[in-house]
């Protein structure tokens, strides 16, 4: 079940990224430019959510589409937040501590898939708390501006963006603590 219609598209969101950079690169306003990254932001991460219900309505659930469903998350997640960085509406060290957390936590979810034990590091509440704040502060940056007239997206983005930060640490000492004991029983 390679090509199914929910895996199609999870790859729209790895698509997508050249798309969103692109469109900074484009000869319009930066208003216009803001305006068209975070409606595709928005519609291309909503696809996550629309692909996961989709497979299961569909019965078309894969092991690729359970691997590569992170995966275009992932990226589509890092790529926004090197293009707030270049724009300079996040700072560097929130990209590298959400970057960094995704690549450790990746590691080691390949690590226990290893050794029999990708249970103890399954996706739990916190991570999903984590990426939903994600998911409203990348837009909101990629906004830069004031919404309905009322709500100022750089200051909003840039706490959320923040607080994203503190439960990706959070969530990664999580993630480590399950993982420990059970590294500590099998490894040799």
């Amino acid at each position: 079940m390679f090509w199914t219609i929910p895996t199609l598209m999870t790859w729209t969101r790895i698509i997508a990224i050249p798309l969103i950079v692109g469109v900074f690169y484009l000869k319009i306003s930066p208003a216009e430019q803001n305006l068209i990254a975070t409606a595709m932001f928005v519609v291309f991460a909503a696809t996550d959510w629309l692909d996961g219900y989709l497979a299961r309505k569909l019965n078309q659930t894969s092991s690729f589409g359970a691997f590569l469903d992170p995966v275009a998350d992932k990226f589509l997640v890092c790529a926004a937040l090197l293009v707030l960085v270049h724009l300079q509406r996040a700072d560097v060290f929130v990209a590298l501590i959400i970057i960094g957390r995704e690549i450790a936590i990746s590691a080691l979810r390949e690590w226990m898939a290893l050794i029999g034990a990708t249970k103890s590091v399954a996706v739990h509440m916190l991570g999903k708390v984590k990426t939903t704040v994600q998911m409203i502060a990348i837009p909101f940056l990629l906004f830069d501006g004031t919404l309905f007239g009322v709500i100022n997206t750089h200051i909003w983005g840039t706490w959320l963006i923040w607080i994203s930060a503190i439960l990706t640490v959070w969530s990664m000492i999580y993630y480590l603590q399950k993982a420990i004991p059970e590294i500590r029983a099998r490894a040799k």
